[in-house]
């Protein structure tokens, strides 16, 4: 048996890499007041409205199909990120809740030392705020229209820092998440990357390779942990022109990828620490599907250990209180 464990999904396109960045004056697409109601599941027809003003174009839409990747507007204010910051603290120091399955996930703890690049997986089961903020309304409304689906689901989650001062020890190679979700049966998988604090290259920020979702054979790209991304890089676009597209965004934006969009994410070599979210989505059709390695060993993901199972035995990818819905909002897992 073989455990594809999860990862940085650290990958984000600038959308202002085509046209113009967002202006920083961007305003908040769903005040506080709204949102608190989502979270809660209650909410009211202008909510409802308000959630849906402002979120990908047709033409956005058009522009992640073809691409892989896309870039909000400014989706969180100054204070719901600083909420998160402090969520995100509070978890480093004494999480709420214990992660199940502790062994088979990544979870940085402090006996593991402070200078080194910290990757805690499921943070939404081991954090009340984080679990909040993970859950947002307004990520699965943008999921569901990038996606064109009309139900959105959690599928895993992951809080990545990378501490000033180390450099490439901070790296993260080339890979696709999908290849780490292969007993995932939707081509619909995507992620949501939201940094806690403005991001550019210099800070350690996600690199995609534009439209690298449509190539052929990359199945195999679980290379997170091959730091020469030079290298790796030419093994997987062998002949094919490679456009990298470095993300920067400003504090309260968020960038969303597809499932087979090839990323890696620079080092850290700026002064602060890097800390981000990535909030790895699924759509309402997704379900469990046997898969196996070209050997015939099975495969199978982290995330099966958590859920409960369905009359038949396999893993429920629908089991809310792991999966929960984030879009519609409100409305229970099927």
């Amino acid at each position: 048996m073989t455990w594809g464990f999860a990862f940085e999904i650290t990958d984000a396109g600038w959308r202002a890499a085509q046209p113009g960045p967002h202006d920083s004056s961007t305003p908040d697409l769903v005040d506080a007041a709204a949102s608190a109601r989502f979270t809660a599941g209650v909410h009211t027809a202008d909510d409802v409205n308000e959630v849906w003003r402002g979120l990908p174009t047709e033409e956005d839409i058009a522009f992640y199909e073809t691409h892989g990747w896309w870039v909000s507007p400014r989706l969180f204010s100054e204070d719901q990120i600083d909420r998160a910051l402090d969520a995100a603290n509070h978890f480093y120091q004494a999480p709420d809740h214990d992660l199940p399955a502790q062994a088979v996930f990544s979870n940085w703890k402090p006996a593991d030392g402070l200078d080194v690049t910290r990757n805690n997986e499921f943070v939404s089961l081991q954090s009340n705020g984080l679990r909040e903020f993970a859950c947002s309304a307004r990520i699965g409304a943008i999921a569901a229209r990038l996606a064109r689906v009309d139900e959105i689901r959690l599928l895993d989650d992951q809080l990545v820092y990378k501490p000033p001062g180390v450099g490439a020890a901070t790296t993260v190679g080339w890979h696709a998440d999908h290849a780490y979700w292969g007993t995932c049966s939707s081509d619909r998988l995507l992620t949501a990357w939201i940094p806690f604090h403005d991001i550019d290259k210099n800070r350690g920020t996600l690199c995609l390779l534009d439209g690298s979702h449509r190539w052929p054979d990359i199945d195999h790209a679980r290379f997170f942990n091959d730091t020469d991304l030079v290298v790796r890089r030419a093994d997987l676009a062998p002949g094919r022109e490679v456009v990298e597209v470095p993300v920067q965004l400003r504090k309260g934006q968020a960038s969303f990828h597809h499932g087979w969009t090839l990323h890696a994410s620079y080092p850290n070599r700026s002064t602060q620490f890097r800390l981000a979210l990535a909030v790895h989505l699924q759509d309402g059709a997704n379900h469990y599907r046997a898969f196996y390695r070209r050997d015939g060993q099975a495969v199978h993901i982290a995330d099966e250990l958590l859920c409960r199972t369905l009359p038949n035995g396999d893993p429920d990818f629908a089991d809310p209180a792991v999966f929960p819905m984030l879009w519609p909002a409100g409305q229970p897992a099927r």
